[in-house]
């Protein structure tokens, strides 16, 4: 097992050599130690932190923009140690303005990751697949995305993730994505398309490598792995793969010595439900 500061330098070419490999990456979601030992042993060569994941399990948040920086990072920590694989790692919105951007791919890095995920989404961001989503100006993003290429010192992959989808449409997302391409992220991730149509023309028209997040009950539909890597997307990433039968496993074992059904739907807003969303979006609208 190797250690944060062994990996801060390789962890990035050797994510950048298997991008390079014939064939879709596939990059199971982790969120704490156990989770990122489990996908090393069942063979996988890369995994994904999510926000999301790391926010519920470690802090009992849903994933509404309630995490820091330091919080997030201490979490990328834990995951690259645990796993000793290439970690593509979700940094939200970058937590700030691009002074902000930068602390937090210098506190990446140190944590050892191979990859940073920026999103263009206004503060505070909600999960990609959760309504009433807002994005910020496409200049905004383009400033916090070059402070993030300018701020990497080991070659980290930068990750550029629109989620124009929801708030603007499809071709507006496909716009910003070649923004982003140009101003040069490695890669760009179009979150939550709305149907395989929509998933099929971002294959075809965006010219860079692509990322595609799969998640079920969400809002993107359902494409098969191969479908996904006929179409040329260069990596999928899976964020609640791993927790959503973990956290149904252990409501289920409560049940069985005796509790209530803790109730954890299926989905993204099943779980974040489970962690207090309803709670917090009261506050949200009690001091809007």
């Amino acid at each position: 097992m190797t250690t944060p500061s062994s990996t801060a330098t390789t962890a990035p070419a050797e994510l950048r050599r298997l991008l390079d490999e014939p064939g879709m990456l596939r990059a199971p979601g982790v969120f704490d130690g156990i989770s990122a030992h489990l996908v090393r042993r069942a063979g996988f060569r890369v995994a994904y932190l999510t926000g999301a994941g790391a926010v519920a399990s470690g802090y009992g948040l849903p994933d509404i923009g309630l995490a820091t920086a330091t919080e997030m990072a201490d979490r990328a920590a834990v995951v690259v140690e645990a796993s000793g694989l290439p970690v593509v790692a979700d940094a939200d919105t970058g937590y700030g303005n691009p002074m902000h951007v930068v602390r937090t791919v210098r506190a990446y890095e140190r944590a050892g990751v191979a990859a940073i995920q920026l999103e263009d989404q206004d503060f505070p961001k909600r999960c990609g697949h959760l309504a009433d989503k807002s994005v910020v100006g496409t200049d905004e993003f383009v400033r916090k995305l070059v402070a993030a290429l300018e701020a990497r010192e080991n070659d980290t992959v930068v990750i550029a993730r629109t989620d124009a989808r929801g708030p603007a449409g499809l071709d507006e997302a496909l716009a910003r994505a070649d923004r982003y391409a140009a101003e040069g992220a490695d890669m760009i991730f179009v979150e939550a398309p709305y149907s395989v149509a929509e998933v099929e023309r971002i294959a075809a028209e965006v010219k860079a490598p692509l990322v595609f997040n799969v998640v079920p009950a969400g809002r993107t539909p359902v494409v098969p792995d191969a479908d996904l890597e006929r179409l040329g997307f260069r990596m999928a990433i899976y964020p609640g793969a791993v927790l959503q039968p973990a956290a149904q496993a252990i409501a289920a074992a409560l049940v069985g010595m005796g509790g209530a059904d803790p109730q954890v739907a299926e989905g993204p807003l099943g779980l974040f439900r489970a962690v207090g969303l309803d709670e917090w979006a009261a506050l949200g609208e009690r001091y809007r």
